[in-house]
């Protein structure tokens, strides 16, 4: 079992920048590739970014390609959603999750992944 749990969302304003925390404890996450996804009120959950055990291979999905990066540090049990230029329409709640898909082109589906925090709030207003 991994219990995963999020940190660092808020709210800030249009064009700042936030990174967001994902720790990990019972169980090292460096067997399990990374994932974040973000869910806005009414809307479907949608894929953000995801990074493979070792750090090599990254997606990001189409909405933050250039703005956002995502990163791990396997010794820390934790990855990392730094978010730059933010837009309003990030506002979202953002939720980390671990999983192993067996290929790069699953990374962007949420049924690949096993263990899922509870989620932190990002607000951007305008």
């Amino acid at each position: 079992q991994v219990q995963l749990v999020e940190s660092g969302g808020g709210l800030v304003q249009a064009g700042d920048s936030l990174t967001l925390s994902c720790t990990a404890s019972g169980r090292t996450i460096s067997t399990y590739t990374m994932g974040w996804f973000r869910q806005a009120p009414g809307k479907e959950r949608e894929f953000v970014a995801a990074i493979s055990r070792s750090g090599d291979n990254i997606v990001y999905g189409d909405s933050v390609k250039g703005r956002f990066a995502i990163s791990r540090v396997n010794a820390r049990n934790t990855v990392y959603l730094q978010m730059n230029s933010l837009k309003p329409e990030d506002t979202a709640v953002y939720s980390c999750a671990a999983g192993s898909p067996r290929y790069y082109r699953n990374y962007r589906q949420a049924d690949e992944y096993n263990y899922w925090g509870q989620g932190t709030q990002v607000t951007v207003s305008s």
